[in-house]
């Protein structure tokens, strides 16, 4: 746990599968709070680590609690989707690890003025990169009706997802929607008296679909998933944490694709049809939080973490 009461999800199962070597290079690709980096960093004498974020807010945080490990730790301001490039920028043409947490940070969640919350008012944001111009107000203001069902169905898994977009469309159309509070009850006014009593929180299926929309948390998870495993070294290392099923489900084909991409028939002798494998599973199955990390940390129930290995 840091020092604002932050616990990072599955640190020490990450730390565990990245085999981390003293003289390494490494890749924390969603920074955040500093603590998975800070726990690669403690385990490096001559290696490196590059963290990358795309929140300035986290690069500043992160940047001082990690200040004591000088020019071991490089810090790089950008999408986790374009890590690839970074290594290139920096003159680096493979490294041994690298890790990807999907979350949204405890901070992104709990600064009530970011907009993620469905708990608090705040402005219609929810932008993880706050140098960006394009904001939750945008989407829910002026993305066309079919294209919020669209989002909603298929980010947020919404049940109600036509009923909301509806909704939305006639209240905006009266005057734009500005705050969370808002959206929020627009969102209940949508839905059935039964809905509203379940444990979950009405709103939260919504806002995970509009946040996903905003950040393009699903392009940036295939473009990271595409180009990243290509600047490992053999027998490295990538480890992903995901916390709901189209991030998972992307990492988990991604790796299927490099593992047991063979399109010849199950008959044929020979492959002939190029494939080379250049990812093995490390586990069968993801890797889940234990039971004491629930208790300490219930924000990590959904989280999943796939490894896989360059071959």
């Amino acid at each position: 746990m840091n020092q604002a009461g932050h616990v990072s999800v599955l640190l020490d199962e990450c730390i565990d599968n990245l085999n981390i070597k003293p003289d390494g290079i490494y890749v924390d690709g969603t920074l955040g709070m500093g603590g998975h980096s800070e726990q690669i960093l403690m385990r490096l004498t001559t290696g490196r680590l590059i963290g990358i974020d795309r929140d300035p807010s986290a690069i500043e945080r992160a940047g001082k609690r990690l200040e004591q490990y000088g020019d071991r730790l490089t810090l790089v301001h950008r999408n986790f989707s374009e890590v690839a490039d970074v290594l290139d920028e920096l003159g680096i043409d493979g490294v041994d690890g690298m890790l990807f947490d999907l979350g949204v940070s405890s901070p992104q969640l709990d600064e009530t003025e970011r907009g993620f919350s469905y708990m608090n008012d705040a402005p219609l944001d929810m932008r993880m990169d706050n140098t960006s111009a394009f904001t939750a107000w945008n989407v829910v203001n002026e993305w066309p009706e079919e294209e919020l069902l669209r989002i909603l169905r298929d980010y947020g898994e919404e049940r109600y997802a036509r009923r909301i977009a509806s909704r939305i469309a006639e209240r905006r159309a009266e005057k734009p929607l500005e705050t969370t509070l808002e959206l929020v009850d627009v969102i209940k006014s949508a839905m059935p008296a039964a809905a509203l009593r379940e444990k979950q929180h009405p709103a939260k299926r919504s806002f995970q679909a509009i946040r996903i929309a905003v950040n393009d948390e699903l392009g940036a998870v295939a473009e990271m998933m595409k180009t990243a495993p290509d600047k490992l070294n053999k027998g490295g290392r990538l480890c992903v944490i995901s916390f709901h099923s189209l991030e998972d489900r992307i990492v988990k084909t991604s790796i299927a694709a490099r593992e047991n991409g063979c399109t010849c028939p199950r008959e044929a002798p020979i492959c002939v049809c190029g494939f080379v494998q250049t990812l093995k599973n490390v586990h069968r199955k993801p890797v889940t939080p234990g039971e004491d990390e629930l208790k300490e940390n219930p924000r990590s129930r959904s989280a999943k973490l796939r490894v896989a290995e360059k071959v």
